[in-house]
């Protein structure tokens, strides 16, 4: 059993080894913090912290480190996180304020987050398989190219280009426009996606007139609105990675395929649990089943219209806890209002 004082020991070896990248001995907790005892009574308390496994000595007559085990105990004992100074905040609200569309919103965010904390940022989009569709537009650019815009009600735009067998007329376009309008406009996106899959499924190759001209919309739209059903990471910062390999005990290509294929990181960041506040934390092999035991996950939920979120930062074990989930909290808090004040002004 830990006692208060050892807990206290333990807090001050991550913060020096965080700050140091050395191994901590007791000589430099006594010289470094106030605990108004001897480096011999600092010995036996780091003594019982490394029985426990909350610390370890990685050579020879070295100094303490943290282990997994010894991050996780202080994440779960940090009695406040580190606030985010006065700049920090204008930082966060300046990069996001004059953002577009939700795409454009994302983007800055894991921008923000990584040069905030100098992690690798990640954040889900919203679900969107509950959102509505408002409007399809059909813009045509000549050639047979036919632009097709999808906006929902959660703010999301996309736009992609079909490939018409001939160039529709003024009076085509309008028909085309209400037709595609009329099968999906006011639909939920999945419910909207099954429609079209079973429309296209069905019908008899299209031999000319209308059908030829709507049959590369649909089929474009169906593609576009199955894309949105799917869940999708936002990313930056992975170039922090190769500048942070030291702090790694094996290799980094894990988290970098990892990174490339996001299936696993969505999957580590639906299991995560959240507190009180939202915020969830997973550290060293902990993600061993998601083959990363090497790295830690922060992440903290966001709210955004008919859906949740979440957003998080990636890094090695040896970070700035308290900091950094400030940092993720703050941001993730930012784009909930974001979200929100958007919502309100449709």
């Amino acid at each position: 059993m830990v006692t208060e004082r050892g807990l206290q020991v333990l807090r001050a070896i991550v913060q020096d080894y965080v700050d140091t990248r050395e191994p901590v001995g007791s000589k430099a907790i006594v010289e470094r913090h106030a605990f108004g005892v001897s480096a011999a009574t600092i010995r036996n308390d780091m003594a019982q912290l490394e029985d426990e496994e909350l610390i370890a000595a990685p050579h020879t007559s070295s100094g303490r480190v943290p282990t997994d085990k010894g991050y996780r105990v202080f994440v779960d004992h940090l009695a406040e996180l580190r606030p985010l100074s006065s700049a920090q905040r204008a930082a966060i609200a300046s990069f996001l304020d004059d953002s577009g569309d939700l795409d454009d919103l994302l983007g800055r965010t894991v921008r923000a987050l990584t040069r905030l904390t100098g992690q690798v940022a990640m954040v889900q989009y919203p679900s969107f398989a509950a959102a509505h569709v408002t409007h399809v537009e059909l813009v045509s650019l000549g050639g047979g190219r036919m632009l097709v815009v999808v906006v929902t009600d959660t703010g999301r735009v996309t736009q992609r280009i079909a490939f018409a067998r001939e160039e529709p007329g003024d009076d085509e376009l309008v028909q085309l426009r209400a037709r595609v309008g009329a099968l999906v406009v006011g639909h939920s996106v999945r419910g909207a996606a099954e429609r079209l899959g079973a429309l296209l499924a069905n019908a008899p190759a299209p031999a000319g007139g209308l059908d030829a001209l709507a049959d590369p919309i649909l089929r474009v739209l169906a593609e576009e609105l199955e894309e949105f059903r799917q869940d999708r990471l936002v990313m930056a910062g992975a170039a922090t990675l190769a500048r942070r390999e030291a702090d790694f005990r094996g290799s980094i290509y894990p988290l970098l395929e990892a990174i490339e294929e996001q299936v696993t990181l969505l999957k580590l960041m639906s299991e995560m649990v959240a507190d009180a506040q939202g915020l969830s934390v997973s550290i060293g092999r902990e993600n061993e089943p998601f083959g990363l035991p090497e790295a830690s996950v922060l992440a903290s939920d966001y709210d955004a219209p008919a859906s949740g979120a979440r957003i998080g930062l990636l890094g090695p074990t040896r970070m700035d806890y308290p900091t950094n989930l400030a940092a993720v909290r703050a941001v993730a808090h930012y784009l909930t209002r974001l979200l929100e004040d958007d919502e309100s002004a449709r």
